[in-house]
């Protein structure tokens, strides 16, 4: 860092996210941390942003990116007792204070104190400074940051912000049972660590959907089986292994209105579907009476709570149940953040997901 201003990352326009100047971030809260960013990365969600569909929220050339980091704390406001100078933390996603109601209810993305901030979406949520700069302001960082023990590499560590917390949830939704049929659709970062986990539940079969031939290949390493859904008989093919009547369960990574429509398509009576795709489709076609007859359980979880399962998150790399680094095929410098959200993007190069180190 510079006294005259730091690096950090803001949208532009569509498909153009840059690094440039801005200035020096200050802790002026008395809850809050400075901390300087060791590493972070991109998120699917931050997909929609790069694409321009969040453009209404998006103050364009100052609504800072990025929701992922890894850090070192630097400086520590008066009312904070859990961190010190020189701890190594991360830190979820959505800001919230772990004291008001939302928060003791364990729904920390829907904070009352913060109004559901998110770090680097926008205006719309709290208009909070990004992880994509090389330092940066945590504000209520008692209610939503976390210790991050140096046997947890950067990379991983990246992920306790969204990735994984999000994965644990997602399997916690579906509640997979030893011998289930279970259906992944999308196996994106995301999807790839919520499968490491379903696979430690014994299911009876679990088949992956996507459309990406390197992601599915490397699904088919794990000895799962796949389907392309840009195939002929994609649907068909995948009845038959669930055995006609549909799967248990189906974990949903993707937050499309197809995606969504594939899992109630491939779900059966009685079954279970977990949406944790981020959505931004204002409307769905929901046939609410197929959805009330056949007895389906639909949780939408897009807006993850994931301060409460970062405890959790690090315990499964911790054991081995799941290997964060593994997802990592890129690593970028800061000043080349619209290459890596190019990469990311287009999904070129055998792309999973992208390492930013200032």
């Amino acid at each position: 860092m510079t006294g005259g201003g730091y690096e950090g990352c803001a949208l532009l326009w569509a498909e153009d996210i840059r690094c440039t100047a801005i200035d020096d971030a200050v802790l002026d809260v008395p809850h809050g941390i400075l901390v300087e960013t060791l590493a972070t990365s991109i998120c699917g969600s931050d997909l929609h942003i790069y694409r321009g569909a969040l453009d209404p929220i998006m103050i364009r050339g100052r609504s800072q990116t990025g929701h992922e980091l890894v850090g070192r704390v630097i400086e520590v406001g008066a009312a904070v007792t859990r961190f010190r100078k020189g701890d190594r933390v991360s830190m979820a996603y959505s800001c919230s204070c772990g004291d008001c109601h939302m928060c003791n209810l364990g729904q920390t993305a829907h904070c009352e104190t913060t109004n559901k901030a998110v770090y680097g979406f926008g205006a719309a949520f709290g208009n909070l400074n990004g992880t994509h700069a090389e330092a940066l302001v945590l504000p209520y960082a008692e209610g939503h940051a976390s210790l991050v023990p140096e046997a947890i590499s950067d990379r991983a560590a990246t992920t306790l912000s969204c990735n994984l917390p999000t994965a644990v949830i997602a399997n916690r939704l579906a509640d997979i049972q030893p011998g289930e049929t279970v259906a992944m659709i999308g196996a994106g970062p995301t999807g790839l660590l919520a499968l490491d986990i379903a696979l430690s539940r014994r299911p009876g079969c679990i088949l992956v959907l996507d459309r990406v031939r390197h992601r599915l290949d490397h699904v088919r390493r794990l000895g799962v089986e796949t389907i392309d859904v840009d195939d002929a008989g994609w649907k068909e093919l995948a009845l038959t292994v669930a055995g006609e009547r549909g799967f248990d369960k189906i974990i949903e990574m993707v937050g499309l209105p197809e995606s969504l429509q594939m899992s109630l398509d491939l779900v059966r009576a009685g079954g279970t579907v977990a949406a944790l795709g981020v959505f931004c489709d204002n409307t769905f076609n929901l046939n609410l009476a197929d959805v009330f007859l056949r007895d389906i359980s639909l949780h939408m979880n897009g807006f993850a709570n994931a301060r409460p399962f970062m405890a959790e998150a690090m315990a499964l790399i911790d054991r081995g149940i799941v290997d964060p680094d593994s997802l990592f095929s890129h690593e970028y410098r800061l000043d080349q953040i619209g290459q890596a959200f190019a990469t990311f993007h287009s999904k070129r190069d055998n792309a999973f997901k992208m390492l930013i180190r200032p």
